[in-house]
């Protein structure tokens, strides 16, 4: 048995609690991790009242990514043994005790990182690499606007854009917020709160030449002014829909003439094969460049696993800059 964090059928913040649950049985190629430091997702809060379910057959345990220590290895475990210290990308279970994870979706600790730091930098790394790089195909001088800029994904998108030479322009809703991407390597900030045309503000920073990649997480309210933000040959990959999913009043006359290319992304339900592949395509390109301090997990703030409720209401009321980390005992 183990200890996990639980919700009840109401999915409330007031009914987390930490509860024995049966510990998780480490197959073929499979790691058991000693969790000491996990994830907080925008994903875990949608699951909680019920609008993410996990994949069939993965664990119903909230937390998509975790850091810590290896327990035990399965049969055909190559890459890691017993004590290595690690960090993983996961389908669920991470807000426990221990979590069980294909040797694929797990990445060595940097010598020069701790578990909080390593905590931060599986699910958002992972899709800020998987979004700018395998669907939006961004180049070096290209232009990608990153809504939600201060997010995790977000702070994890700038840098990744920045070292690949790409101009960098995000939004957010504080100036603080905006402040800090550009410190992190964005060239052009917009705050959505105070300035709701973004589209004209990125025509005028761009030359009147719109951008050539957006990263979306808002969806139907910014559907119109992202079209018309883009330029020509432009992409969208959209990993979210805050504003909801059904969008009005759209040109679709501009997706022709710009020849604009939609994509929607998501990590969680992808099979242990793409996500094997997708975490060594990322560890050979920018793994290094965190003990080189080029790039850095962002981490907004640290609450012991007891504290559950007040990490999902911070998420909730989009007080944070970059991750949220739950430290266990």
């Amino acid at each position: 048995m183990m200890k996990a964090i639980q919700t009840d059928i109401n999915g409330t913040i007031e009914g987390f609690h930490i509860a024995e649950v049966k510990e998780p049985v480490v197959g073929n190629h499979q790691l058991k991790i000693t969790v000491k430091a996990a994830g907080v997702n925008r994903a875990d809060l949608l699951q909680r009242v019920g609008k993410y379910p996990p994949p069939p057959g993965t664990s119903l345990i909230m937390g998509l990514e975790v850091a810590g220590e290896v327990k035990e290895v399965g049969d055909g475990v190559d890459k890691f043994k017993m004590g290595d210290r690690v960090m993983a990308l996961l389908a669920g279970g991470g807000y426990a005790e221990y979590a069980v994870v294909d040797q694929g979706s797990v990445m060595p600790i940097p010598n020069n990182m701790d578990y909080v730091d390593a905590g931060g930098i599986p699910e958002v790394f992972l899709t800020a690499f998987q979004a700018m790089f395998l669907h939006g195909k961004l180049e070096k001088g290209e232009t990608v606007l990153i809504h939600a800029g201060a997010s995790g994904v977000g702070t994890a998108a700038i840098q990744l854009a920045r070292e690949a030479g790409a101009t960098v322009i995000i939004t957010a809703g504080t100036d603080e917020k905006i402040s800090f991407c550009k410190e992190l390597g964005a060239d052009f900030g917009i705050n959505y709160r105070t300035d709701n045309n973004f589209d004209e503000l990125v025509k005028e920073f761009s030359n009147n030449q719109g951008t050539d990649l957006i990263i979306d997480f808002i969806g139907a309210g910014y559907m119109s002014r992202n079209i018309k933000a883009l330029g020509i040959d432009g992409r969208i990959v959209m990993l979210a829909f805050l504003s909801g999913g059904v969008a009005d009043g759209v040109d679709l006359a501009q997706i022709l003439s710009k020849r604009i290319t939609f994509m929607g992304s998501t990590l969680r339900s992808r099979s242990i094969e793409y996500k094997s592949n997708l975490t060594q395509r990322f560890q050979k390109s920018f793994l290094h460049l965190f003990e080189q301090h080029k790039l850095k997990p962002v981490i907004d703030s640290v609450y012991p696993w007891d504290k559950i409720g007040e990490a999902h209401q911070r998420m909730e009321q989009n007080l944070n800059i970059g991750k949220i980390i739950l430290q266990l005992d």
